[in-house]
């Protein structure tokens, strides 16, 4: 989702965490410096897209036999209930957790293709794929900086990332990936288009951002081909704002090839943690589910229960590790779920910690212009200091934790497993000082609390709105309820504020943009059983208060 913002000039308090000590939250102002593990920094990157792919998985869950724990699971207890006790041991502990990410997440990424060739050029390069007799071809622009290469190269995700001047001047090239020729947005979930769905079939289960996790793949695949000239094939990064955001950090996720992740304001279906959304006012995983199938056909199944997931994303933030990772975010705007964002950052900063790697994992929130995806300043000198130290190997800057206090996560109120000691690789464990107990900031996030109206009593539907309203537009999320008898088929009407206007909807269809709109159910979710209801939503400019919908079936 990309949302415009007005631009905010009050400065907010700013919680700053040294990485070595992850745990803390509160009031607090500190920034140390630690040089564990920095002589690997030039390794970090693997050769190959999943150094786990030999580890023998066992004991997946069944969709049907999940507990529900409304704490993150603990990413170091193994499928079978043991905890790793070494550093070595992360390797087939992170091959869980990718499996039960695809199973039950993202769907699945497949390995690499039978044939996978193409061309790198100054300006372009090409990616041609067969696989089970069938064929896709895409491609990618190049931007060289100055100087003379072979240059490390940042993926930016359909145009929209960290600033490519900065990255340009850093000295990596810059490689403008269109992730819609490989995972098309607006098709329904049984009919995908793009070149990975041309492989794979319009009807796989697999979202779009592990396809366009592959198409990258695809492309590290043909720079490592190339006679080497001109872009590195180990020194690559991925950087993506929005629902490209999304993107990039699926990308980094699952290709342990990239040395360099960093996502932008991603939001739901991105860094936030699944069990934190729902009471943060972001937006919905029913409506992030629903706007595009950016994730797996199984995540239907816990969009109104995430608290059965036996994953959550502060695993996958888990999964970058030990490479490096500099998660960007605006405390300004709810619906992109900034405080779920900075737990799933400090979830997985645990691991870092444990691998010893600390110093390769930077969150930071402290923003003060609240537009969704600008370009910031404050962002420019940590951008600097990934791209050396991961990207051109020149630098060892330590990470920083950063995090405004308008979007404070408590790590402590969402687990209930310790972080283990790992044996083996550097020694110096972690800080064993407990956290403060000084609660966070209690200032609730912008955002209009789900309406309480009970669903019908008899036959018939009912609707209800939540707005997240922010300076200029809003996010509008409907809920369509049946009484006692179902309901197949249903039409909303709503009238909207004067002056505002729908600039994009999902999981409807709608007969205007202004005054007032009929909504009507698509194809997949007329059909609602008694008591039971679904949602959808849309995205306005102006303002969205006092909007009473009213609901009929049939």
């Amino acid at each position: 989702m990309t949302i415009p913002s007005g631009r905010s000039r009050t400065r907010f308090p700013v919680v700053v965490l040294a990485l070595a000590a992850l745990t803390v939250a509160g009031s607090v102002s500190v920034v140390t410096r630690t040089t564990n593990a920095q002589a690997a920094v030039g390794t970090l990157a693997a050769a190959v897209e999943d150094e786990g792919a030999d580890c023998a998985v066992s004991g997946l869950p069944d969709l049907g036999s999940l507990p529900t724990n409304a704490k993150l699971p603990d990413p170091f207890k193994k499928l079978n209930g043991t905890t790793i006790t070494a550093r070595s041991d992360w390797r087939c502990r992170r091959a869980e957790i990718k499996e039960l990410a695809e199973k039950f997440v993202f769907g699945e990424k497949p390995a690499k293709p039978a044939t996978v060739t193409g061309t790198v050029s100054n300006s372009s390069i090409t990616v041609n794929v067969t696989h089970n007799g069938r064929s896709s071809t895409f491609s990618a622009r190049v931007e060289l900086p100055s100087g003379t290469g072979p240059f490390p190269a940042v993926v930016v995700v359909g145009g929209f990332g960290a600033d490519t001047a900065t990255i340009k001047a850093a000295g990596a090239a810059v490689i403008s990936y269109d992730p819609l020729a490989v995972g098309r947005e607006g098709t329904p979930r049984n009919n995908k288009q793009g070149a990975f769905y041309s492989i794979y079939g319009s009807s796989s289960s697999t979202g779009l951002l592990a396809a366009w996790g592959w198409g990258v793949s695809r492309i590290i695949d043909v720079i490592e081909q190339s006679d080497g000239r001109i872009l590195k094939a180990d020194a690559m990064g991925v950087t993506g704002c929005s629902r490209y955001g999304k993107g990039a950090f699926a990308i980094g996720v699952f290709d342990q090839r990239i040395a360099l992740t960093m996502p932008i304001e991603s939001g739901s279906a991105g860094v936030p943690i699944f069990r934190g959304i729902p009471g943060e006012g972001a937006q919905s995983l029913s409506s992030a589910y629903g706007e595009q199938p950016w994730l797996g056909d199984a995540f239907g199944s816990f969009t109104g229960s995430p608290n059965r997931l036996p994953v959550d994303t502060h695993e996958m933030v888990a999964m970058v590790a030990p490479r490096g990772l500099f998660i960007m975010d605006n405390p300004h705007i709810a619906n992109l779920g900034p405080r779920s964002a900075s737990v799933a950052a400090l979830g997985g900063a645990e691991v870092y910690k444990a691998l010893g790697v600390g110093d390769n994992i930077t969150y930071w929130s402290d923003v003060q212009d609240g537009s969704h995806c600008a370009n910031r300043p404050e962002w420019r000198t940590p951008l600097q200091n990934n791209i050396r130290k991961f990207l051109l190997k020149t630098g060892n800057e330590p990470g920083v934790i950063r995090i405004s206090s308008r979007a404070l996560g408590r790590l402590a109120d969402w687990r209930d497993w310790p972080t283990p000691v790992l044996a083996d690789g550097p020694t110096t464990p972690p800080p064993t000082t407990p956290p403060p107990t000084t609660p966070p900031p209690t200032t609730p996030p912008p955002t209009t609390p789900p309406p309480t109206t009970p669903p019908p009593t008899g036959g018939g539907c009912a609707a209800t709105v939540s707005v997240n309203q922010w300076t200029g537009g809003f996010v509008a999320t409907v809920r369509v309820s049946a009484g006692t008898a179902p309901v197949n088929g249903w039409t909303v009407t709503m009238t909207l504020p004067s002056g505002a206007s729908i600039t994009s909807i999902w999981s409807a269809n709608r007969s205007g943009s202004t005054g007032t709109v009929q909504f009507t159910n698509v194809a997949y979710n007329g059909a609602i059983a008694a008591g039971q209801s679904t949602e959808f939503g849309y995205q306005g400019s102006g303002t969205g208060a006092g909007m009473t919908p009213t609901c009929s079936a049939g």
